[in-house]
């Protein structure tokens, strides 16, 4: 906003509008990557913390440029692609997926009007983006001209599909109790009445955690890449910079999944508690700080919960998480309807 009246005296409303848009988003895709560089240290490191040993630490003080490492060794690589493939697809898939999952990223609020589009429909929007985001697996999958990727695809998409279903009944019950779709909105209500966890929310928070995981592919429902199963599943064909895009876009989801989780129940950028000290931080640092806490949960999910079964996986998801959902919406509705406590939207 400071960049756009600086520059529409200069250039006019639609090129200033323009301009401080594109540096935004070059800002933020800049800031995101160097972030899930050090997350993807953190995860390995917590892992190996878990199992007793020390991880990644020779590349830079500590390890701290093993990303940056990985990220030159899969660049400078060559690219291999089978034979039988069906070339256009299967480059198109990994790019599909990585620009699926840095788009969802633009209704993200990280703190008072830090946020490239603050449309109304913010919720609709990252549930539409996130599940088009199964096409570019699938078509990996398929592209590869391989029983094993293609397995692992299906298992995949019959995976993300499940759990979105979950997740949709989630976001219904925020949305009822905040009473709007804005995310920004519903972190200004939660201001006004306090964190969404800490109220008959609390079991969608647990859902959406685990449902969480299961949409991101994390252990214990990594079953799409089970390594004694099918390799590497989807990605079991791909090299270099492909597979590169692939795994940037899962960690992406990743760590968009915990901002979801942060904005939803957590309070987004507002401070734990409402004291003078804590109003002085900036809100960027608190929602950066509560992204790193509900990550570190993932990461500890994955040291020490052994993997489930595709029969387990399934019944979790639909005969567990989607009829408990299904019963907090009515739950919701029925108390603000009995209260008549419906949130007064834009009265912070």
């Amino acid at each position: 906003m400071l960049l756009y009246d600086t520059l529409k005296d200069w250039l006019g409303n639609e090129w200033a509008w323009l301009i401080s848009q594109a540096v935004s988003i070059l800002l933020l895709i800049v800031v995101l990557l160097v972030m899930i560089a050090y997350i993807l240290l953190a995860d390995r490191k917590i892992w190996a913390a878990v199992q007793l040993r020390r991880g990644p630490n020779v590349v830079g003080a500590f390890g701290l440029l093993q990303s940056f490492a990985d990220l030159f060794k899969f660049a400078l690589k060559e690219a291999v692609i089978p034979a039988g493939a069906n070339k256009v697809v299967f480059l198109l898939a990994p790019m599909i997926t990585v620009t699926l999952a840095l788009g969802a990223w633009a209704v993200v609020p990280m703190a008072d009007g830090w946020v490239i589009a603050d449309i109304n429909v913010g919720i609709l929007y990252i549930f539409a983006v996130s599940s088009l985001g199964v096409y570019g697996i699938i078509m990996g999958g398929w592209a590869s001209n391989s029983k094993y990727p293609f397995l692992g695809a299906l298992r995949s998409a019959a995976q993300m599909v499940s759990y979105e279903v979950s997740i949709g009944f989630v976001l219904i019950t925020v949305l009822l109790w905040a009473g709007s779709l804005n995310l920004s909105e519903i972190v200004h209500q939660q201001a006004l009445h306090g964190w969404n966890v800490f109220s008959i929310l609390f079991p969608m928070f647990i859902i959406f955690f685990i449902s969480a995981l299961a949409e991101t592919n994390r252990p214990p429902f990594d079953l799409p890449e089970a390594e004694s199963e099918l390799v590497a599943g989807y990605q079991v064909e791909y090299s270099s910079t492909p597979y590169l895009l692939f795994m940037l876009g899962e960690y992406v989801n990743i760590v968009l999944m915990c901002a979801m989780t942060t904005i939803l129940f957590l309070g987004g950028w507002l401070p734990p508690l409402n004291i003078e000290i804590f109003n002085a931080v900036p809100g960027i640092v608190w929602f950066v700080i509560k992204v790193w806490i509900v990550f570190f949960m993932f990461a500890m999910v994955k040291a020490i919960v052994p993997r489930y079964r595709y029969d387990q996986l399934m019944r979790l998801g639909w005969k567990v998480f989607l009829p408990i959902s299904l019963l907090w919406v009515v739950l919701v509705a029925g108390y603000l309807v009995s209260t008549g406590n419906f949130p007064v939207v834009g009265a912070s």
